[in-house]
């Protein structure tokens, strides 16, 4: 019996590595993009299409600062974030068509509370938690750049 289960904690081991790996080599290919919110400059990668969306910022330990993560949808619609096995605390900004800001949330790390676009919205910008207070950027300002990227 300890043998089994130590033959079954090794599969599942390998098959999380194997995961890890496939999700490792897939954001390396990831579109990424400059954005500006007044005037602080934001290296984001761009979650274009539903498997990048749906993976977004899963199983990272850190995120650099100044750096995140563009959720662009096909259409404008109400986005909803959550953070299941996502590590790192983080702020969510979600933006209508013409990169506006909606509403600011901030998201607790392994949480399933959903976090909503308090209207419809075609972006959701994922930073660091308490990027957008710490640089002034709040609801009604805009991101620059959002507009030229589109959905697959």
């Amino acid at each position: 019996m300890v043998k089994a289960m130590g033959r079954r904690a090794m599969w599942r081991v390998l098959a999380i590595g194997m995961f890890l790996a496939a999700a490792g080599s897939a954001n390396a290919q990831t579109q990424r993009a400059s954005l500006e919110a007044g005037k602080q400059r934001i290296e984001v990668e761009v979650a274009a299409d539903e498997p990048t969306r749906q993976f977004g910022l899963m199983y990272r330990s850190h995120l650099p600062s100044d750096q995140g993560m563009l959720f662009v949808y096909p259409s404008s619609i109400r986005i909803c974030m959550w953070m299941k096995n996502t590590l790192i605390p983080l702020s969510v900004a979600f933006l209508d068509e013409e990169g506006r800001i909606l509403n600011i949330e901030d998201m607790t790390p392994q949480n399933e509370e959903s976090h909503c676009s308090v209207k419809l919205a075609r972006y959701a910008l994922e930073m660091n938690r308490g990027w957008f207070a710490r640089h002034g950027v709040k609801a009604g300002d805009r991101i620059e750049g959002v507009k030229s990227l589109s959905a697959n």
